[in-house]
């Protein structure tokens, strides 16, 4: 008798009946008689949509839904808007009405805000697949952390709430984005009905008694581990600064130092269950151990899957572009997914591709930007960063894979080759990134010395001012007596 009444033991019309019971707000379910219809893309819409009762900025809290058009049956109401009911016979791409994922993306780089869409924008790779995709405008940094997450989180809620009379899965809910979207998307991902957002959702008057938890959250380099991410930096690219102060290079060497101390003390893991570790080294700072050898291995193998998978000649300039539906880059960072032999993707599909920054002739790396409209991610993100031009430079048609890696050692030895086994070998960390790519930011890459990152706003009040956030470089600052240390 103990176990009467619980969420087990009741049937599915109680158990729904107790979820409408607990949802609280006063917000309106979609309006089904208002809904667009884009007969091209045979897509019915809406955009405006408030998702919570009290936004804070009404520019940005709102959501668009696009729904495949399959999914309903319309009544025109000549007055160029629909009356729409969900279709339970309608199938698109093995998905109904109430089996399709409901995709959402959080285009948020350095952690920007995502502008509410106000008009109708095609997405027929999403509709065509049979999902349901909402876009949720979410505050930026500017605000304040936690404001972007959430407002996505209260976006989640209303799509529940009215999940009854809208299409889609709601418990099959997938977020993704990439850089500072990836971050907010993995946190959306890991932070599903925690409750250390629910003042935040109380505030802006999200729906209260529904869950904001997703099913899947897909994020390409995601920023997350910001309380170490100053001292990765300084681990990985401290060894391509230059003209330091002896000052400046204390504080460098102490950062990668401590992401040694990080590293040792984290647990982290590979494959095989073995905690990976870093060891002092005669060469460089803690570039040795278990840790390190895993490093080393990713970008070595990640050069041989390229060797493996590429014909020569190779046609660099073919290759140099992200693929925007999969996120999968080629040699290094360059989009060469495996395709069919007809040159289309293996789903028959033509690959569709968005350039990167520095076009056909660009540095051979990770260096290509995915876009939003015409802007890259870094004129949305207005991240402080200083690039250069000194990376390797792969163009042109490679005849060999002995040319390609030539190529590749152009400004230094970091790749010995055996053209026997097709096989490559990197001679160290240090001299891959040597080779690619200059520090882009200064000391304190993330937490800014002057709290004038972007990462600063972040964590900042949402008054436009920075903070820190990092008290490891703030305890480093205080040992070396630096003028920005903490009082």
């Amino acid at each position: 008798m103990a176990s009467c009444g619980t969420q087990e033991n009741k049937s599915v019309e109680e158990q729904e009946m107790t979820k409408k019971e607990s949802e609280v707000t006063s917000l309106s379910k979609i309006d089904m008689s208002k809904w667009l219809y884009n007969s091209d893309d045979n897509v019915y819409y809406q955009t405006g949509i408030q998702y919570c009762e009290k936004p804070e900025d009404t520019s940005y809290e709102t959501l668009a839904i696009f729904v495949p058009g399959d999914y309903f049956s319309a009544i025109d109401n000549g007055n160029g808007t629909y009356t729409c009911e969900i279709n339970s016979n309608g199938t698109v791409n093995g998905y109904t009405a109430e089996t399709a994922p409901v995709v959402m993306p959080i285009e948020t780089p350095g952690y920007s805000a995502q502008a509410a869409l106000t008009d109708y924008v095609s997405l027929t790779e999403y509709m065509d697949a049979g999902f349901v995709y909402v876009h949720a405008g979410c505050r930026g940094r500017e605000a304040g952390a936690p404001a972007g997450v959430t407002d996505i989180k209260a976006a989640i809620r209303y799509l529940r709430y009215t999940n009854d009379t809208t299409p889609g899965d709601a418990e099959k809910i997938f977020v993704f984005g990439m850089s500072g979207g990836g971050a907010q998307s993995a946190l959306v991902g890991a932070t599903g009905d925690s409750e250390l957002y629910e003042p935040y959702l109380k505030q802006i008057g999200a729906v209260q008694g529904v869950s904001d938890a997703v099913y899947g959250s897909m994020d390409w380099c995601p920023i997350t581990n910001l309380d170490s991410a100053d001292e990765a930096y300084e681990w990985m690219m401290g060894v391509t600064r230059s003209n330091l102060s002896d000052g400046e290079q204390k504080i460098s060497d102490a950062m990668a130092e401590a992401f040694a101390d990080y590293i040792n003390q984290a647990g982290i893991k590979d494959e095989k269950g073995n905690v990976l570790t870093l060891k002092k080294s005669s060469d460089g700072i803690y570039q040795a151990g278990s840790y390190y050898d895993y490093i080393l291995g990713v970008i070595e193998d990640s050069l041989n899957n390229f060797l493996s998978d590429t014909k020569f000649p190779y046609d660099s300039s073919a290759s140099n572009q992200i693929d925007a539906r999969t996120g999968r880059g080629g040699a290094l960072g360059r989009a060469d997914a495996p395709k069919g032999t007809d040159g289309k993707e293996r789903d028959g599909r033509e690959p569709k591709k968005i350039d990167g920054e520095n076009g056909a002739d660009g540095m051979a790396g990770p260096d290509d930007t995915k876009k939003i409209g015409n802007k890259t991610y870094e004129d949305v993100d207005d991240i402080t960063r200083t690039e250069t031009s000194d990376g390797i430079k792969i163009s042109g048609t490679y005849k060999t894979a002995s040319d390609y890696i030539d190529a590749l050692n152009a400004n230094g030895k970091w790749v010995t080759y055996d053209d026997k086994t097709n096989k490559a070998k990197v001679t160290s960390v240090s001299d891959f990134v040597k080779a690619f790519k200059s520090v882009s930011k200064g000391i304190g890459a993330f937490d800014q010395l002057d709290a004038g990152q972007g990462e600063n706003e972040l964590f900042g009040y949402g008054d436009g001012n920075g903070a820190h956030f990092d008290t490891v470089l703030a305890d480093i600052l205080v040992k070396v007596d630096n003028s920005y240390a903490p009082n």
